[in-house]
């Protein structure tokens, strides 16, 4: 995952600090382990189940729709209690969420099946060798504690107890570009994720009218709504932040007028 090591969050750009974060990111690069895993935890869902990617790129994207999500409720002035919860600094919330997006799908190196709870096995110790170089010990274990809530809270059968953990289940969902269906598409794939994520354009975030976000969706036919509504939606719900995200999905090339728009 050669572009983590030059993915740095820079202060002038965003509203929160970025200091801690990028050391973090900094650590994981160097832990050869924590790398081993991202490339090998793409084997099972692409390769020998046909599945959409799960690998280095899958992760990069959810990294940084993490931080691109964080950022924006952050300036809506939407709060967030994983690290205050602890007594930590606001600086911990963005690494706490860039750690959840990093670790989240590791448990694919076992199955996809339950691979939510095989990563909360797999990351703790991963986690604590990329901490322990940047905090003492007793912070260390309580900020992997918080991510590994986001980890397990990233599929939809456990409801995120932390904004933090809602904003890893969200930023999941929102790799959905056709670009992600690629290899199975290619290797002969076509289930409903694969079909519906090839038809996904592009996704784009911004200040809602309304809501702190808005996340704009381009379709290129109604295949896209199982994204939007039934993976995206569904992960937007019970999230902690559904009160203040809107989604809109517009179709944009289809001949078939089934679906013009769609707001949730």
């Amino acid at each position: 995952m050669d572009s983590l090591e030059s993915q740095q969050f820079d202060a002038e750009v965003h509203s929160f600090p970025v200091d801690r974060l990028n050391a973090v990111l900094r650590s994981v690069q160097d832990d050869p382990r924590t790398m081993a895993l991202i490339e090998a935890q793409n084997v099972n869902p692409v390769v020998r189940l046909r599945y959409n990617d799960h690998g280095p790129k899958h992760v990069m994207t959810v990294l940084e729709r993490s931080i691109e999500l964080y950022d924006l409720l952050k300036r809506g002035d939407v709060p967030f209690n994983g690290a205050t919860d602890h007594g930590l600094d606001e600086a911990d919330e963005p690494v706490i969420i860039a750690l959840g997006a990093i670790f989240h799908d590791v448990g694919h190196v076992v199955h996809r099946d339950r691979h939510s709870y095989y990563s909360v096995d797999i990351a703790w110790d991963r986690l604590l060798e990329v901490l322990d170089p940047i905090y003492e010990p007793a912070v260390a274990t309580k900020l992997a504690g918080e991510v590994l809530h986001a980890v397990v809270c990233h599929h939809r059968k456990e409801s995120p107890l932390t904004s933090e953990a809602g904003v890893v289940r969200i930023a999941d969902a929102l790799d959905m570009e056709r670009g992600r269906s690629r290899r199975p598409y290619e290797a002969g794939g076509r289930g409903i994720n694969t079909i519906s994520s090839r038809a996904i354009k592009s996704v784009t975030l911004k200040t809602g009218e309304d809501q702190a976000v808005s996340i704009e969706i381009e379709m290129t036919s109604a295949a896209g709504i199982y994204q939007v509504d039934e993976l995206l939606n569904s992960k937007v719900k019970n999230s902690r932040l559904e009160e203040h995200i809107q989604i809109v999905a517009v179709r944009s090339e289809d001949e078939d007028r089934l679906v013009e728009r769609f707001e949730l």
